[in-house]
């Protein structure tokens, strides 16, 4: 049985959190490809995120947020990452912070690692689901090694059959992926070179008093 296709409005979303809260995964449009999700809170949903997607295991999936401020529900938010976080959010910047102390985080959303990877989207509607759910563990709507899925009807032929519903929100714009900055260290470091450029991202390091990594060294 195919996933419930619906519009990406008001309505829509909310159908899309009560399908989270009993437990089903979604998928949903977001800045750069569609996504699937599940609420944080559901025993074994990241791993069923992980075997619908037929993804390795060791390696951990991000988490968007409605917001900065629900950053620190999960991860510690340092002055520099706080201050990443007030240039570039929402936007496309992951930043991966250590765990806040007794969170207990699946080891299958960070793949055993005592970090998270946390993100707070340029679109409404990761934003506005998990403005209700809390943070939304989210990762792109295709099997591993397929092409991203760009358009609703992606979603429904690739994963159908794994969702309880599809948010319909048009064509996604793709273009560049996140920037992602690992904070977790002493030192700063890109870990992966996306739509923000790394001397954009210095420059509000060093402004906080943090730096960044030379990958020259």
């Amino acid at each position: 049985m195919t996933a419930r296709r619906v519009l990406d409005d008001a309505a829509g979303r909310e159908a899309a959190v009560a399908v989270l809260r009993a437990g089903g995964m979604i998928g949903l449009p977001t800045d750069t490809v569609y996504g699937i999700a599940v609420d944080l809170a559901t025993p074994g949903g990241i791993e069923r995120l992980f075997a619908a997607k037929r993804r390795p295991p060791e390696r951990g999936i991000v988490v968007l947020l409605a917001d900065a401020e629900q950053a620190a529900i999960i991860g510690v938010m340092d002055p520099a990452a706080r201050a990443l976080a007030a240039a570039f959010w929402p936007g496309a910047l992951t930043l991966v912070v250590r765990q806040q102390p007794g969170t207990d985080l699946p080891d299958a959303l960070t793949g055993g690692a005592p970090t998270i990877g946390l993100r707070v989207p340029d679109h409404p509607s990761p934003r506005a689901v998990a403005a209700a759910i809390g943070p939304l563990p989210t990762t792109s709507a295709n099997r591993s090694g397929e092409a991203d899925a760009r358009v609703a009807e992606d979603v429904e032929a690739a994963l159908g059959d794994r969702l309880g519903l599809i948010l319909d929100g048009g064509p996604s714009p793709g273009g560049r992926p996140s920037t992602v900055v690992d904070l977790s260290g002493d030192i700063a470091r890109i870990a992966r070179e996306g739509a923000i450029g790394r001397d954009r991202i210095r420059a509000i390091l060093e402004a906080a008093g943090r730096q960044l990594e030379d990958p020259r060294d």
